[in-house]
């Protein structure tokens, strides 16, 4: 015979509060990555790179449309965490790991895609910054 756990309102407003720091966490990740995309885009479509350069505008629209698709991403993922934050309250109602373990599930699935929007976005600033380094216009001395 297999036996529930019980969880008390005590139980789930601790956990609520440890995911809700989570999500707070996320949040504050996502809205710098914002602030660093607006960098990143006035950054490409300034005139401080060799204008000489093989194939500048090539490399420039491509990181552009690479930054418009990592944005879309990073909506996406504050849309998600927004309606799982909103969705946590019920978690208060939970008595039963099994529907304490649907919160959890969802929880991991939140933070696995916040992870991968927020690499995926570095990568992709490291590789702006590494080219871009290599062709801004030097001083004349």
């Amino acid at each position: 015979m297999v036996t529930k756990s019980k969880f008390t309102k005590a139980d789930q407003t601790k956990k609520i509060e440890e995911l809700h720091a989570d999500f707070q966490q996320w949040k504050s990740h996502l809205n710098l990555m914002q602030d660093e995309l607006t960098f990143i885009d006035h950054l490409l479509n300034s005139y401080i790179f060799e204008p000489n350069t093989p194939n500048l505008f090539e490399r420039l629209q491509d990181y552009q449309t690479r930054l418009k698709k990592v944005n879309v991403n990073r909506l996406e993922v504050c849309q998600m965490i927004t309606k799982h934050e909103k969705e946590l309250g019920g978690m208060i109602e939970c008595t039963d790991t099994v529907c304490d373990k649907a919160y959890y599930k969802k929880h991991e699935i939140t933070k696995a895609e916040s992870v991968s929007c927020l690499e995926n976005f570095q990568n992709l600033k490291s590789e702006i910054f590494q080219y871009a380094g290599s062709i801004l216009k030097r001083r004349k001395p």
